[in-house]
């Protein structure tokens, strides 16, 4: 298990290294990239910037407080705050990105299927089918921001652990996202899909992982986008030709 989560980890690793190989390709990338990460830091810095507001207006028992308990109390809660929020913020600028840069992507998903040889899939995801899985991808992120949420409220060790399941789960949600194509590609339905995933969880949830922490790196999630949707090219055709027969 934990070869196989490393080993999605070095997925995207690749994914980033056709930067080199693929630079014009996956510079397509990264305009949509680029508006979604403004629309989503329009909503994450104004949060951010009032944050002593809003734990001060949820906690108006603590007023009569001693210091340093108040100041510790709101602390907290702002940062479980943003830490629900965060979580949150990989599974919306996946969808947005994604929706908005639909015919960009599908050329980077296609030119890394090619350079990788073999027979290409010459399936299609149609606009609609894309919005669809983004409205889906963002439902089930607010259910992982609510769930980090909750768990942040564990004495002692809750802000580490909704951090760590915050990460994991939404790395989860933005692997299967993003592996969407190629798999679609393919002529999956969704039951194969999940099937798939699930007989390569640690290196899917590993690959998520990675990606999910290199979104949080203030820029960051603009360079790596276009080098995830490459990995997870990459990812879907591991997990594809381990699954497929032998004599396949």
């Amino acid at each position: 298990m934990i070869r196989e989560f490393f080993a999605g980890i070095r997925i995207l690793g690749r994914g980033f290294g056709m930067w080199r190989t693929h630079s014009k390709l996956l510079a397509l990338g990264l305009i949509p990239a680029v508006i979604a990460f403004v629309l989503l830091a329009g909503a994450l810095i104004p949060l951010a910037l009032t944050l002593g507001s809003i734990t001060d207006w949820a906690t108006p028992f603590a007023d009569r407080w001693i210091s340093p308990w108040q100041e510790l109390l709101r602390f907290s809660l702002g940062a479980v705050i943003l830490v629900a929020a965060l979580a949150l913020s990989g599974a919306v600028f996946t969808a947005l990105t994604l929706t908005i840069g639909d015919p960009f992507y599908q050329r980077i998903w296609r030119g890394i299927e090619r350079s990788l040889g073999g027979p290409e899939p010459t399936g299609d995801t149609g606009l609609l089918t894309t919005i669809g899985e983004g409205i889906r991808l963002v439902a089930l992120g607010i259910l992982v921001a609510l769930l980090t949420l909750v768990i942040g409220f564990v004495p002692v060790v809750g802000g580490v652990l909704a951090s760590v399941v915050g990460v994991v789960l939404s790395g989860r949600l933005v692997a299967r996202e993003l592996t969407g194509r190629a798999f679609d590609a393919r002529g999956l339905t969704a039951y194969s899909r999940s099937a798939l995933l699930r007989s390569g969880r640690a290196r899917v949830i590993g690959f998520g992982v990675a990606t999910q922490l290199c979104f949080l790196i203030p820029l960051g999630a603009i360079i790596t986008m276009p080098a995830a949707v490459a990995g997870s090219t990459i990812l879907a055709r591991s997990l594809t030709e381990r699954a497929a027969p032998p004599h396949a």
